[in-house]
């Protein structure tokens, strides 16, 4: 049944046999699948990671699946990452579990909206497009409701156009503004999945090298904005971890899709509900098929030693080389023993004394993202810097060039 309250559109969920008890939610995010990781196929990983996500869901048995977005890695996936996700969904379908899920800003939220209304019947919530309403989905146990909230990926420029009489200028303004709209009831428990990026005060989340926020942090949004809420289901960032108190939460990615990500442990979130302000949050880890990880040394070395520990000789490889002699095919020469080496560098005194006869300019412009690059161009041409207006007209433009490049 759905009805209609304010800014929300509400939905009973789908009848599982009576109200739930001791209810259980498992909370994953940036599954990215279709990926690729320095020209390797991660396709053969994430349906392994994934066949352990349902492991850990047939030994929770929890009620639903929270997914927080970027479910695919680019707006017009490849068929064997749509073919993945629909054996992935019709598992957790066949399993009794409602499933709430969002678009991220890799998805294309159309594309991922595709059959939600169809899939109602089957208790799958999809929140691919934003369309003025925050849908709401109420789940009943012995405390009573449980208020799920699905806000897909927003800009402000997609909010603008359901709230005209409001100056909404930055990120935060707009998720503002759909939370205040749809008049929430903080005396019932409420959850919220999003996909946005979220700090608190000056304190910033860890991020991987991929993941850079916009010049003068745009796109953040303080954590208060999601005072309403119990917990926060979030997903953009790659590593688990709370921000602003710990029940605004990155799930995290399930695999490692990058070498600055070696060190995290990828894990899955489990919420046990209790009555109002009892919950209970704890992390189960994932096991990949592959790791991802770093070793350093000479090349002689490297080899030896891929050669006795075949443990972690299929893993992904970035090998650091020390030696200070030329070396002879070392690509070669590595993926003899290591045959997923992804990436080589090198760090002798001729790479140290390369990186300082760098200059300062060029090191920062490796740093910088797009967006802060052009402003700098445009200072420079104007003598004035870009007004907050401008700049986000600027990184809307970046987004779809990134896009239409996917």
């Amino acid at each position: 049944m759905k009805t209609r309250n304010a800014k929300t559109t509400i939905y009973a969920a789908s009848d599982s046999g009576g109200m739930e008890d001791n209810m259980k939610l498992l909370h994953i995010a940036d599954l990215h699948i279709g990926k690729r990781v320095n020209e390797f196929s991660m396709l053969e990983d994430q349906k392994y990671i994934l066949q352990d996500i349902l492991r850990i869901l047939d030994d929770v048995n929890p009620s639903g699946i929270l997914i927080a977005g970027d479910i695919y890695d680019k707006s017009v996936p490849a068929g064997e990452a749509v073919e993945l996700l629909d054996e992935f969904l019709t598992e957790l379908v066949s399993r009794n579990v409602q499933l709430f899920i969002v678009s991220g800003n890799h998805d294309s939220a159309e594309r991922l909206n595709f059959g939600s209304r169809i899939m109602l019947k089957n208790g799958v919530y999809i929140a691919g497009t934003f369309d003025g309403i925050l849908k709401h989905i109420v789940i009943n146990d012995e405390f009573g409701p449980v208020n799920i909230y699905l806000l897909p990926f927003v800009k402000p420029a997609m909010v603008n156009q359901y709230y005209p009489d409001k100056n909404i200028q930055s990120y935060e303004d707009a998720v503002k503004e759909i939370i205040n709209a749809s008049q929430i009831n903080e005396t019932e428990r409420n959850i919220l999945v999003a996909h946005q990026f979220v700090t608190s005060g000056s304190k910033q989340p860890e991020r991987s090298d991929s993941e850079t926020i916009a010049i003068g942090g745009l796109d953040n949004i303080d954590a208060s904005v999601f005072e309403p809420f119990d917990y926060v289901a979030l997903g953009h960032l790659h590593g688990p971890q709370s921000i602003g108190r710990e029940m605004i939460r990155y799930a995290g990615s399930p695999l490692k899709y990058s070498f600055s990500e070696t060190r995290q442990h990828k894990s899955v979130t489990v919420l046990d509900l209790g009555q109002k302000c009892k919950l209970d949050i704890r992390t189960v880890c994932l096991t990949a098929l592959r790791d991802m990880r770093e070793i350093k040394g000479p090349l002689d070395e490297l080899v030896r030693i891929g050669g006795s520990l075949t443990e972690i000789s299929q893993d992904y490889i970035r090998a650091i080389l020390t030696d200070e002699d030329e070396v002879y095919d070392a690509i070669g020469q590595l993926r003899q023993v290591y045959p997923n080496m992804m990436r080589i560098d090198f760090e002798n005194s001729r790479s140290r004394q390369d990186s300082k006869s760098n200059t300062s300019a060029s090191e920062d412009v490796a740093l910088k993202s797009p967006l802060e690059l052009f402003a700098e161009f445009f200072t420079k041409q104007n003598n004035v810097e870009m007004t907050q207006e401008q700049c986000l007209i600027i990184q809307e433009v970046l987004e779809k060039i990134g896009d239409v490049a996917k």
